[in-house]
């Protein structure tokens, strides 16, 4: 039971309100006092008589001017509202002590520390979260913010630790711990090198083979070079290439895609180089091409590998010469643009059955950068997930949504033949689909997925166990090769020596010395 009264201030007043419980032996819970005049009591409930005879008789005390029962006292209000707006927040966020236990959660940080409902109030920080010495910084009693990557349940995530001052008498402050939270992706200015924007940061990827292709396209970014972008669907080369292009000095001009594979052979040669007035019918008008609007900017050609025999020699020609003519026109027109092609790790394998140009390919091959499927670096899973998941609730409209335990160990163990992109679409469409607030793996729609990949699997029925050995070795290294430029690179990956793994390239014509182009070829 809980009351208010109200009453004009007077020393000692509380005092006799304290007596009149005393006096009844009433075991009082807590009592607040508002300076505006108000005196809150917290006591269990009693029977409606004695209840009867305690108000009249708090009524009589000097200076009392109300008493009457409320549904919750002051500060248990704010403890509601506290814990209300806590729990909204999308971010986990908790505090610790100057001692490095936790004394407050909320819910995003529950889920993300614990997948049981066992209450972490009490337990030592440095049991969750690594990568950072929290305790060792607390002992410094620091006085202003700090921002640290961290590892929790094996995902990388950015906290942020602001320390706790209380004001004391005095001017004398003490030390009381800090808030932490937890961020998915760098968010402050001092994670972007030089506090300049870094067209970078947008590739998320903490594994070792993501950093190393953004480094490498750090470097290439700044020249106006050709270059090939490689990798399986769905992995970002796009992503990449635009990337490349806010990198460089062509940033503030324009940056064009185009899908090779999309286009008709009769209209590709048009969109790309234009055409004349009049040149596809009596009363078309003249249109500049994609290479003629981009010019100073950079031009993606997206799955070039698709693109027809008769357009692979005009690009060829283009890319010598940096000139080319519009369709129905005499007149050469010359334009600055950097090319960039993307195209699938089946490339070099186009090449060889004779679809594409083999001095097409190395001129485009200038520079090349390869990126990995998602199923070779399942550390980034975590990240990416926690990025699409907040992109998605942003684009819908609603609240942040938390991923369980079993939703993120379930992500974690899915192969993902359809790379990032199909990531991002499963998380989109599991979210549109949600009712609560919560993404659980029964909330997840994955197909299966074979137990090996389809370029993996053998024929035992036809030849020896030693030939489909063979077959299966050889289908292995032909789709390691392309990702490392070298055979001591690849040995290293195999756990084999270079020796042996250069003689089994070399046994399965694996990398082997291309013939020269034939006489009449475009080649410079």
């Amino acid at each position: 039971m809980r009351l208010e009264i109200t009453c004009d201030d007077r020393l000692g007043l509380a005092q006799d309100v304290l007596q009149i419980l005393r006096d009844r032996e009433i075991d009082l819970r807590g009592i607040e006092v508002d300076p505006k005049g108000k005196i809150f009591l917290n006591f269990p409930e009693m029977e409606f008589k004695e209840f009867q005879h305690l108000m009249p008789e708090i009524r009589r005390i000097p200076n009392v001017k109300d008493v009457k029962t409320v549904a919750f006292m002051p500060s248990e209000r704010e403890h509601y509202e506290f814990s209300l707006l806590l729990n909204k927040l999308p971010d986990p966020v908790l505090s610790i002590d100057a001692r490095g236990q936790i004394d407050i959660v909320n819910e995003a940080a529950h889920l993300l520390l614990s997948d049981t409902r066992e209450p972490l109030s009490g337990t030592a920080i440095a049991h969750w979260i690594s990568g950072f010495n929290v305790t060792r910084w607390l002992e410094r009693q620091p006085t202003e913010p700090h921002t640290h990557q961290v590892t929790i349940n094996g995902a990388k995530y950015f906290a942020e630790l602001m320390p706790i001052w209380v004001a004391g008498e005095e001017s004398n402050d003490s030390f009381a711990g800090a808030v932490l939270t937890c961020k998915p992706q760098p968010l402050s200015g001092q994670w972007q090198r030089g506090g300049q924007h870094d067209a970078f940061t947008q590739i998320l990827g903490e594994h070792a083979s993501m950093k190393r292709v953004i480094n490498e396209a750090r470097r290439v970014a700044e020249l106006s070079v050709p270059l090939l972008i490689t990798g399986e669907t769905g992995v970002g080369k796009e992503l990449l290439a635009r990337a490349c292009h806010q990198a460089s000095q062509r940033v503030s001009q324009p940056f064009l895609a185009v899908n090779c594979a999309a286009l008709p052979d009769n209209v590709a040669e048009s969109e790309l180089f234009g055409h004349g007035k009049g040149s596809l019918g009596p009363h078309t008008e003249a249109k500049k091409g994609i290479f003629e609007q981009a010019n100073g900017g950079t031009v993606l050609l997206d799955a070039v590998g698709e693109m027809s025999n008769s357009l692979q020699a005009k690009l060829l020609r283009f890319i010598q010469d940096g000139k080319f003519r519009r369709i129905g026109e005499e007149q050469e027109v010359a334009v600055d643009v950097r090319i960039i092609c993307s195209a699938r790790d089946d490339l070099l394998e186009r090449v060889d059955a004779g679809v594409f140009r083999e001095d097409l390919y190395y001129r485009l091959n200038v520079l090349s950068l390869q990126l990995p499927p998602l199923r070779e670096r399942k550390s980034d899973i975590h990240l990416l997930a926690e990025h699409f998941c907040l992109q998605a609730c942003q684009r819908l409209g609603r609240s942040l949504v938390l991923l369980t335990r079993d939703c993120r160990d379930l992500l974690q163990r899915y192969q993902w033949p359809g790379n990032v992109r199909q990531l991002e679409n499963v998380l989109f469409r599991s979210i549109s689909m949600l009712e609560g607030d919560r993404l659980t793996a029964s909330d997840i729609y994955l197909p299966e997925t074979e137990a090996l990949h389809e370029n993996l699997a053998v024929d035992l029925e036809e030849g020896s166990l030693d030939e489909a050995v063979k077959k299966f070795e050889a289908t292995i290294l032909r789709r390691l090769y392309p990702s490392y430029p070298s055979t001591r690179q690849l040995a290293k990956k195999l756990g084999l020596s270079h020796t042996a793994v250069a003689n089994k390239l070399r046994e399965y014509g694996i990398g082997k010395q291309r013939k020269k182009p034939r006489a009449g070829t475009v080649s410079k």
